[in-house]
């Protein structure tokens, strides 16, 4: 795959509607994340959302490992940490989801993610949800043109693990444009000064995935499903970003 780095402004301003519209679709789907709702009725709430908005799901259908991906949203709930299937499992007090959301509109994709916490929970989890906002929020700190990817990786593991966290290591970020998956590959992870230098119009995710106990992690028999191999939760945090000549404008705020 090419390394998409986009200089054309219009190519630009159309990649950020396609991700304003995720932006806009976890704004709506906010009032509906509440016990009693299934994982299903927020698939379809979603995808009846983006295609009357001009778009369509990025996820329906999609098939890097030959099996189509059944939903619109990926909906992770407590251990489930990425690419969760959104069944007929209903949301529970206490629970926490995470809704990963991509959608292609106008030939340019739009991708990201949010953990919603559900009624009350627990304080140990509010801080895991919180911790994993944080770590997006540095990994973002660190993207400028001439720093590397491997600034951003570190700025997510060092805030993680000196807070007792986990960092997923096998699922990473990556490039997007005219295609959901670009180079280059972001990890969450990594040294100072290390990898991919950065330049003005790359375009690319960050996402990281934080897991209350051990980092390790098991695909289930769905071939989609990822868990927790300690069964405890995981929280995660996306946002699709272009580098700018003087930092970064994140473009799925």
């Amino acid at each position: 795959m090419a390394r998409i780095i986009l200089k054309n402004p219009r190519e630009i301003e159309a990649l950020r509607r396609a991700n304003h519209l995720v932006a806009e679709t976890f704004r709506m789907l906010e009032e509906h994340v509440r016990p009693g709702v299934s994982l299903s009725e927020l698939d379809r709430l979603a995808e009846t959302f983006i295609r009357d908005h001009g778009a369509e799901p990025a996820y329906k259908g999609y098939a890097p490992n030959g099996v189509p991906f059944p939903g619109t949203i990926c909906a992770s709930v407590n251990e489930v940490i990425c690419h969760g299937i959104p069944t007929n499992r209903k949301l529970r007090d206490g629970d926490i989801i995470g809704v990963d959301i991509g959608v292609r509109m106008d030939g340019f994709y739009g991708d990201a993610c949010y953990t919603y916490t559900v009624g009350h929970v627990s304080p140990a989890v509010r801080r895991l949800v919180d911790t994993a906002r944080d770590c997006l929020n540095a990994g973002l700190a660190a993207v400028r043109p001439g720093a590397r990817l491997g600034d951003v990786g570190h700025a997510i593991q060092s805030l993680a693990e000196s807070r007792g966290y986990g960092v997923v290591r096998e699922y990473t970020g990556h490039g997007i444009g005219r295609r959901l998956h670009e180079e280059p590959t972001v990890y969450h992870w990594g040294k100072l000064g290390s990898g991919l230098k950065l330049t003005a119009g790359m375009v690319f995710t960050v996402e990281p995935m934080i897991n209350l106990g051990s980092p390790e992690t098991q695909l289930l028999a769905d071939h989609w499903t990822v868990v927790t191999a300690d069964g405890k939760p995981s929280a995660q945090f996306e946002h699709t970003i272009v580098v700018t000549d003087s930092g970064h404008d994140v473009l799925s705020r």
